[in-house]
C-alpha cells in the first residue's frame, strides 16, 4: 500500500503545483463571518448577496463566506436567514486584495434566541441549509447550545424527509432512503467515506456513533460531480464540530439514566463536549460519551413452512429470550489553525466503539423428521406414537462482540486571488471481532415411539406473532432438565472483520466574476485504497466423554411471551467449559469446514477525477459535469467441499467425512463515466425550484463478491452449497428529480418532489438447482447474481414550521409533517418483485411546543412493509410487516446553564414481524417485542 501511497501523493502534489502559478491578482475580494450572540456563535447557512453583482453563497459551518475576483467598486451586501431576518451593509472595495466584511445578525432579541435555543434552533438551521443547498438534501443540526434530537446517528435522521430507519433489537441502526436498501447508500465522516465494521455488507451501522460527537447530518439525495458517486438512495455526510464555530469558549456535560421496562433497570450515560480558541488563529473542539444499555428481547422465530392434507405447519420453532448489554464509547478531536488570512488547516479524528455482550436462551422444537397426525391451517399436532421422532433443543448463546469505527483527516483549504485549493489526506479503520463466543452450547432430548421416550405437542398458530405451543404426553419429561443431554458446542477462538482504507484528495477552483453573476470551474481527483478481510476459526465440539445435562447448568429465564423453561443460565456453560474442556470430543471435521468457508480478503481501489461547472447569476444556479471512477478489485477466498464418507473423490472412496480446502482469487477492473446536472432556480423569494439528473454506481457487497464457495457433498454425490460471485456486476442507475419549495414565513418550509430512477444489474440472492459456477458442479446452491433492470419511482413531502402567527401562548407550537411514497421493482429470474428493503410509504409526524423554559415533542415514525429476502419461489419471499414507532421527549431549562430532561421510547411497544405469504394467510417467521424505554437528565452548558 506504501507504493500506491507515494503514487498518488505525488500525483496530487504535482497536480497542484502545476495549477497555481497561474493564481495572479486578478481582482479584490469580499471575506467575511456571519455571527450572532454577539458574534460568539457562527451561522452557518446564512445566504450572503452582492446586490449589485447578483452574485450569492452560503456561510461555512465557521459562518465564514467569500467572493473572489470582484473588480473595484461599492457594492451592498444583503444577508439573510431561513429565521427570516435579512439585514443589507456597504462594503467598498478598492481593487487587489481582500476587503473583510464581517456581520452580525441578532439584532432584535427574537432573532438571538431563534438561533440559540432547542428545536426552533435546530429547524431554523436544517431549513437554512436545505435552502442554501445545492441539491436535493435533508439536514439535521445540534443547536447553539450544544443539543442533538437523538441518542445516535442513526435515530437522529429518523424524522427527516424521506428516510426512515431500520432497527435492531428495538434500536435504530440502519438508514433506508425513499424507502430503498441501505446498502444503496454511503456514509461519510468529515468527508470521510466510512468502512464497515461488519463482514458482508457495505452498509454502515450508524448506531455506532453517538450524536453527542456530531454538529450535522445531512442526507443528499442528489450528486454533483466532485462527489463520490457510489449512492442510489442518499450520501449521508456525519459531520464533527470545529473550533471555529465559536469565538468564546464552550464546555457541555449531559448526564442521562435510562429505565428498560422488561429488564426493570436502569442504565447510565454521560457526555461531555468543549470548544475553545488557544489563540487567535489555532482552536480546539472535541467531545467524549458513555453509554451503557442494558435491555431484553422476547423473540419467536419459525421455519420450514409445509402443508400436508390441509394442515400449515414449521418444522422448526424456536422461542428465544435475550438479554443485551451494549456499550458505547466515543470520542471526536478537531484542531483548527489559521495559518494565515488565506489558509485553514485541520486535523479532525473519531472513535466510537461498541460493545454488545449478547446471551440468548432458546427452546426449539425440530420437526424436520416428523410431520403431523392433524390439525388445521392454524393449528398442527405432532405424536410420537404415529411413528413421528421430534427432537425438543435447549441451548445458549453467550456471545461478545466488539465493533469499533476510527476516522482521521489532514486537510486545508488556501486561497490564492480567484483560486481556491482545497487538498486532504485520509484513513479509516472499521472492525468487528469475537473472541471465545459460545454460539451455541446445546443440549437435546428426543421424543419416540409409545414408551417412556414418547411425547405430542400441539401448536397454535392462530396468533401471528405469539404461536402457542401444548406438550400434552410426557410433560414432566419435557420438563426434566436432566433428560437433556449435551450434545453440541461451538466456540469461536476468533470471528474478525477489519474494513481499512486510506484516501487522498485534492480540489482545484477558478472562480470568474460576470457583470451578473459568477462561474467557477472546479476539477479535482481522489483515490481510495481500501482492503477488507474476514478470518474465522472455530472449534466444534460434538461430544464429551462423561455426563453432561442441562441440569449441570440450569438457570431462570427472563421470557414473557410463554414458559420456555429450564433453560440454562447466562454464565454457567462458561464455567463448566473452563473446567472441562480437555473432556470434549473435537470434531476435526466440523472444525476445519466451519472455519475455512467464511475466509477472504478484498482489495478495492478507486481512483476518479472530475471537472464540473457551476454558474450562479440572480435566480439561476447550474451545476454540471462529468466524472469518471476507474475501480480495481483483488478477491481471495476459499473453494471449501465437505465430501461425505463412501462419496468418491479423484476415483478414490473415501472412508471418512473429509473437507478439501482450494483456495481461489481472481481480479477485475472497470470503469464509469458518470455525468451530472443540477438546476436551482428562485421563481420567487420565497420559492425555490430544483432539478437534477445523475449516474452512479453502487459497487456489490463485499462479502457477496469475495470467492468463498461452500459445497456439501452427501455419500449418494448430492452437492449443497453456497456461493461468492466474483462475476457481479455492480449497480448502475440514472437518477432523475425535480421538486419545489416554499418558504412562507420565518422557519416555515412547504416542499415536495418527484424522483425516478432506472438501476441496471441490481443485486439479489437467488437459489438454483442443478447447476455449475466457476467450474463447481452443485445440485442446489444459493447464489447472489444480477437482475434485469429496475425501476424507483415516487414522490416525497415535507412540511415545517415554527406556528409564530398564533396567539400567546400557542404561538409556542413546532409540526413537522413528512412523507415518501416508493414504488421500486424489478425483474428477477422471470419475477417481477419489489426490490428488496424497499417500503412503498414512509410518513413521520412531529409536534413540539417550545417557549419559555419549556420544550416539549411528540414524533411519530411510520414505513410500511417490505420485501426482506428473496425465496426460491414467492411463497418462500420474506417480508416484514409496517411498523409505527411514537416518542415523547421533554425538556425544562432552570437557568442559562442548567436544563432537565425526560424521555419516552417506543411508547406504543411496536414489536418488529417478518412472515411469508402462504396460500392460506401469513406465516410467521420472526416476531420480537422490547417494549418501551424511559430517560431522565441533566444538561448543563458553560
Amino acid at each position: 500500500m506504501s507504493n500506491r501511497f507515494n503514487r498518488v501523493l505525488l500525483s496530487a502534489t504535482a497536480l497542484t503545483a502545476t495549477l497555481s502559478f497561474g493564481a495572479t491578482a486578478w481582482a479584490g475580494e469580499i471575506v467575511g463571518r456571519v455571527g450572532v450572540d454577539g458574534g460568539a456563535r457562527a451561522l452557518a447557512g446564512a445566504e450572503v448577496e452582492i446586490v449589485e453583482l447578483g452574485r450569492k453563497t452560503a456561510t461555512q459551518p465557521d459562518g465564514t463566506y467569500r467572493f473572489a475576483d470582484v473588480t473595484a467598486g461599492s457594492y451592498t451586501l444583503r444577508t439573510s436567514y431561513s429565521a427570516g431576518v435579512s439585514q443589507q451593509q456597504a462594503v467598498q472595495v478598492p481593487g487587489a486584495g481582500a476587503v473583510t466584511a464581517d456581520i452580525l445578525l441578532g439584532g432584535d432579541s427574537q432573532m438571538a434566541e431563534i438561533i440559540v435555543v432547542g428545536q426552533r434552533a435546530n429547524l431554523a438551521s436544517s431549513i437554512a441549509r436545505q435552502r442554501a443547498a445545492d441539491g436535493v438534501q435533508s439536514v439535521v443540526t445540534r443547536d447553539s447550545a450544544g443539543q442533538f434530537p437523538d441518542q445516535n446517528a442513526a435515530e437522529a435522521v429518523r424524522r427527516l424527509s424521506g428516510v426512515n430507519v431500520l432497527n435492531d433489537q428495538g434500536e435504530g441502526r440502519f438508514i433506508a432512503v425513499r424507502g430503498l436498501d441501505p446498502n444503496l447508500n454511503a456514509a461519510s465522516i468529515n468527508g470521510v467515506r466510512t468502512p464497515s465494521p461488519e463482514a458482508d455488507i457495505r452498509s454502515v451501522a450508524l448506531d455506532v456513533i453517538p450524536t453527542e460527537l456530531v454538529e450535522s447530518i445531512e442526507v443528499k439525495k442528489t450528486l454533483t460531480p466532485d462527489m463520490d458517486a457510489d449512492t442510489i438512495g442518499a450520501s449521508i455526510e456525519i459531520n464533527t464540530t470545529s473550533a471555529l464555530e465559536r469565538s468564546e469558549p464552550f464546555f457541555g456535560a449531559k448526564l442521562e439514566g435510562s429505565y428498560n421496562d422488561l429488564t426493570n433497570s436502569w442504565s447510565p450515560k454521560g457526555s461531555v463536549d468543549f470548544s475553545t480558541m488557544l489563540t487567535d488563529r489555532l482552536g480546539i473542539a472535541g467531545g467524549f460519551s458513555y453509554y451503557k444499555r442494558k435491555f431484553e428481547t422476547d423473540n419467536v422465530e419459525m421455519d420450514g413452512w409445509n402443508e400436508e392434507d390441509g394442515i400449515t405447519y414449521a418444522d422448526t420453532v424456536e422461542y428465544r429470550d435475550y438479554d443485551v448489554t451494549r456499550k458505547r464509547i466515543g470520542g471526536s478531536l478537531s484542531i483548527d489553525f489559521r495559518a494565515d488570512d488565506n489558509t485553514d488547516l485541520y486535523l479532525r479524528g473519531l472513535y466510537s466503539r461498541f460493545d454488545d455482550q449478547e446471551y440468548r436462551r432458546r427452546l426449539i422444537f425440530d420437526m424436520e423428521d416428523a410431520v403431523p397426525n392433524s390439525g388445521s391451517a392454524t393449528t398442527a399436532r405432532f405424536d410420537s406414537a404415529d411413528g413421528e421422532r421430534f427432537t425438543v433443543i435447549r441451548d445458549l448463546k453467550d456471545r461478545f462482540e466488539r465493533q469499533t469505527i476510527s476516522s482521521l483527516v489532514a486537510g486545508g483549504e488556501t486561497h490564492l486571488d480567484a483560486w481556491t485549493f482545497e487538498y486532504s489526506a485520509s484513513y479509516s479503520l472499521a472492525d468487528e471481532k469475537e473472541d471465545g463466543s459460545l454460539d451455541p452450547g446445546r443440549f437435546r432430548q428426543r421424543f419416540s415411539g409409545t414408551g417412556g421416550s414418547s411425547g405430542a405437542v400441539t401448536f397454535d398458530y392462530s396468533d401471528l406473532g405469539k404461536p402457542t405451543f401444548t406438550f400434552d404426553r410426557n410433560a414432566a419429561n419435557f420438563l426434566n432438565p436432566s433428560r437433556y443431554a449435551f450434545y453440541r458446542l461451538e466456540e469461536t477462538d476468533l470471528s474478525k472483520s477489519e474494513d481499512e482504507e486510506w484516501g487522498f484528495k485534492t480540489d482545484i477552483t477558478r472562480s470568474f466574476g460576470l457583470d451578473q453573476g459568477q462561474f467557477d470551474l472546479k476539477f479535482g481527483a481522489k483515490a481510495r485504497l481500501r482492503q477488507k478481510t474476514y478470518d474465522f476459526d472455530l472449534n466444534y465440539f460434538d461430544g464429551f466423554d462423561g455426563n453432561f445435562t442441562l441440569a449441570d447448568v440450569i438457570g431462570e429465564g427472563t421470557y414473557r411471551i410463554t414458559d420456555i423453561g429450564p433453560v440454562p443460565s447466562k454464565k454457567g456453560l462458561r464455567d463448566w467449559l473452563a473446567s472441562n474442556r480437555a473432556d470434549l470430543e473435537l470434531s476435526d471435521v466440523d472444525t476445519i469446514y466451519e472455519s475455512a468457508i467464511a475466509d477472504y480478503a478484498v482489495d478495492e481501489d478507486i481512483y476518479a477525477g472530475y471537472v464540473m461547472g457551476r454558474y450562479e447569476g440572480g435566480p439561476l444556479r447550474v451545476i454540471g459535469g462529468l466524472r469518471v471512477e476507474h475501480t480495481k478489485d483483488k478477491v481471495a477466498g476459499n473453494l471449501v467441499e465437505l465430501v461425505a464418507e463412501g462419496a468418491v473423490r479423484n476415483g478414490v472412496e473415501l472412508d471418512e467425512d473429509t473437507v478439501f480446502i482450494t483456495p481461489t482469487g481472481q481480479s477485475k477492473k472497470y470503469t464509469d463515466w458518470l455525468p451530472s446536472v443540477a438546476v436551482r432556480y428562485e421563481a420567487q423569494d420565497d420559492v425555490v425550484l430544483r432539478a437534477g439528473i445523475f449516474r452512479s454506481v453502487v459497487r456489490p457487497g463485499i462479502g457477496k463478491i469475495a470467492p468463498r464457495f461452500v459445497v456439501e457433498e452427501s455419500e449418494d454425490g448430492d452437492r449443497e452449497g453456497e456461493f461468492g460471485n466474483p462475476d457481479l456486476n455492480p449497480y448502475r442507475a440514472w437518477n432523475f428529480d425535480i421538486g419545489a419549495e416554499w418558504y412562507p414565513a420565518r422557519e416555515a418550509v412547504l416542499s415536495g418532489g418527484f424522483f425516478y430512477k432506472t438501476i441496471k444489474d441490481y443485486i439479489v440472492d437467488a437459489e438454483f438447482q442443478d447447476g455449475v459456477l466457476n467450474g463447481i458442479a452443485y445440485d442446489e446452491a444459493i447464489i447472489p447474481i444480477n437482475g434485469d433492470n429496475a425501476t424507483v419511482k415516487g414522490f416525497e413531502a415535507n412540511y415545517q414550521q415554527s406556528l409564530l402567527f398564533l396567539p400567546q401562548p400557542f404561538d409556542g407550537l413546532l409540526v413537522s409533517l413528512n412523507y415518501t411514497y416508493t414504488d421500486a421493482e424489478g425483474d428477477v429470474l422471470g419475477r417481477k418483485i419489489p426490490l428488496p428493503a424497499s417500503s412503498k410509504n414512509t410518513f413521520t409526524g412531529v409536534v413540539g411546543y417550545e417557549k419559555g423554559p419549556i420544550s416539549l415533542r411528540i414524533a411519530a415514525t411510520y414505513r410500511s412493509g417490505y420485501l426482506d429476502e428473496l425465496g426460491s419461489d414467492a411463497e418462500s419471499d420474506r417480508y416484514v410487516k409496517n411498523h409505527i414507532q411514537w416518542d415523547v421527549t421533554t425538556k425544562y431549562q432552570l437557568n442559562d446553564n442548567i436544563q432537565l430532561f425526560g424521555e419516552l421510547v417506543n411508547l406504543g411497544d411496536e414489536p418488529y414481524l417478518a412472515y411469508q405469504k402462504g396460500p392460506n394467510g401469513d406465516r410467521l417467521l420472526q416476531y420480537e417485542e422490547y417494549s418501551w424505554t424511559g430517560k431522565v437528565g441533566v444538561r448543563l452548558t458553560y
